[in-house]
């Protein structure tokens, strides 16, 4: 069983994919094509910098009317949050509650991240971001410096995302990982774990 748990942030803590899909899905709309959310969500479940270039090519968009959508989006929810993922409050609660930390591993910016946790009472022990000068994943750099700054013993630690990128930085990093499925999406994993629902991690933690 493990202890602390090291949580991706969007599409994991956080429901952000719905609003984004859509998001960009409008711009190609916009532009008098047709496009389902769908299909835009076959792309964002692996990355938003690959859905912006594949919308991009396929539609003869500028990758700049996406990014501009995904920054007015994101401004939009300083005020109104996206919904958090059911059940991530009670379990970031309960793992809490266990003496476990709660570490936040995400792209997103830093004020960006922490506006999110804020504004939807998502309470995170700490938070480390790309913004703060490390790579990407599936890079496991930001997932060696948590555990450095926190002296945890990986084989303690859950890693949980939603796309294969999280669970290869986090297990390069020797954490155990578990994937949250996209039934929008469906994506080839290396997680040893998969869960349909963020409460299906409770045996995995102790936790009843």
């Amino acid at each position: 069983m493990y202890r602390h748990v090291f949580w991706d942030l969007g599409g994991t803590l956080v429901d952000t994919y719905p609003a984004l899909d859509a998001a960009l899905a409008d711009v190609v709309r916009a532009r008098g094509h047709e496009l389902l959310d769908s299909e835009v969500a076959v792309l964002t479940r692996r990355s938003t910098g690959e859905a912006v270039a594949a919308l991009s090519a396929r539609f003869d968009v500028p990758e700049a009317e996406f990014e501009a959508a995904e920054d007015a989006l994101k401004e939009r929810w300083r005020s109104a949050p996206p919904p958090s993922m059911p059940g991530a409050r009670e379990l970031m609660r309960d793992v809490t509650a266990a003496d476990g930390l709660n570490l936040v591993v995400t792209h997103r910016a830093r004020g960006s991240a922490e506006s999110l946790l804020e504004g939807l009472g998502l309470v995170a022990d700490d938070l480390i971001s790309t913004s703060d000068g490390h790579p990407r994943k599936p890079d496991p750099e930001m997932y060696r410096v948590m555990l450095e700054r926190h002296g945890l013993d990986p084989a303690e630690c859950l890693s949980v995302g939603d796309r294969p990128i999280d669970a290869a930085a986090a297990m390069a990093a020797g954490l155990g990982a578990a994937t949250l499925e996209s039934p929008e999406a469906a994506v080839d994993d290396p997680a040893p774990h998969s869960v349909a629902r963020l409460d299906d991690l409770r045996p995995l933690l102790g936790l009843a």
